[in-house]
């Protein structure tokens, strides 16, 4: 097996009083020709554990080959053979799309013609406009386009789509399915749970500077052994305690977090009339009651113990 990144016992401890272990020992294999989604909180280490993917930070100790290469002896080649979006890409708004094309192209020794990239993210129309006038979806898709000239064989996307509209999301999920059905690899940073579950082949999740849990993402939620998760409140003086529910009928597991009570269930047509009966025995009322289908979410809340969204400190000083 050809790995495109292959992280070795990686830590990375953050001088301070006292200092922080940003990441603990990962290990990391992400198979060329696939697309690899990172997950977890802030504060988690997977912006570390990437940082030092991308040659930007060293590790305290353990070792990360990209491309069977070594950012010690071999940093120039690596450059050449990867590119890199970041979340936040501040590009000269005096230039235009094509100018900015031209001048990423000049940093690799060879790469794509700029009007390739430009086709490449659907911006032919704007590609003498200047910066400054383009669309926040716009914007990221020229950013995406500046890590493509190169002609990279692997590709760090860091939350390629936080804060687009729809539309210029599924644009973006385009450009990376493209990129990776190529037969190249793409390293994807996000909190979007269906982001990662459309696009990715294995995703790893992140927590507390380790790898809580890593397989496709199918797997991972046929691992929960629920299929549905059931999401209720209820009223009344006699509130139930946390794990209300757990031991019903078809429901795996319970939880309680602001008000808002959920199971994780296998046999959703069990569950729910064992909990509405339940409910009614306790004299209380049924104030809202919501099903879904598993995510990965609720794989990262069965392995953490939290919300996705629960922020922690972060991961840097």
């Amino acid at each position: 097996m050809t790995y495109a990144i292959e992280c070795r016992r990686l830590t990375r401890i953050w001088p301070g009083n006292p200092p922080v272990e940003a990441v603990r020992g990962i290990d990391l294999r992400v198979e060329q020709g696939s697309c690899f989604g990172v997950l977890g909180p802030n504060g988690a280490g997977k912006t570390t554990t990437i940082e030092i993917c991308e040659g930007l930070v060293e590790a305290t100790s353990g070792e990360a080959l990209v491309l069977g290469k070594s950012w010690a002896t071999e940093a120039e080649q690596i450059r050449q053979q990867i590119g890199i979006s970041l979340q936040e890409t501040r590009l000269s708004e005096k230039l235009t799309v094509f100018e900015t094309l031209t001048l990423f192209r000049s940093f690799y020794q060879s790469g794509l013609d700029p009007q390739q990239a430009i086709q490449m993210v659907s911006l032919q129309e704007k590609q003498h406009a200047r910066i400054r006038t383009l669309s926040g979806g716009q914007k990221q898709r020229v950013a995406i386009a500046t890590a493509l000239v190169g002609n990279p064989q692997l590709l760090f996307l860091d939350e390629p789509t936080t804060g687009l509209d729809p539309q210029s999301r599924r644009e973006i999920w385009k450009i990376i399915s493209d990129f990776r059905e190529s037969g190249k690899t793409v390293l994807l940073t996000t909190h979007y749970m269906d982001e990662a579950e459309r696009l990715c082949d294995r995703v790893a999740i992140f927590d507390h500077g380790q790898i809580l849990a890593e397989d496709s993402p199918k797997n991972l939620i046929r691992q929960l052994g629920a299929e549905h998760v059931v999401m209720f409140e209820v009223e009344g003086q006699d509130q139930p305690p946390e794990d209300f529910g757990a031991g019903l009928p078809g429901v795996i597991s319970a939880r309680s977090e602001s008000g808002t009570r959920s199971l994780s269930v296998s046999e959703i047509h069990v569950a729910v009339p064992a909990l509405l009966t339940a409910i009614s025995e306790r004299n209380l009322k049924l104030s809202s009651l919501l099903t879904r289908q598993a995510t990965l979410e609720d794989v990262f809340v069965h392995h953490a113990g939290r919300a996705l969204d629960a922020e922690e400190a972060g991961e840097n000083p």
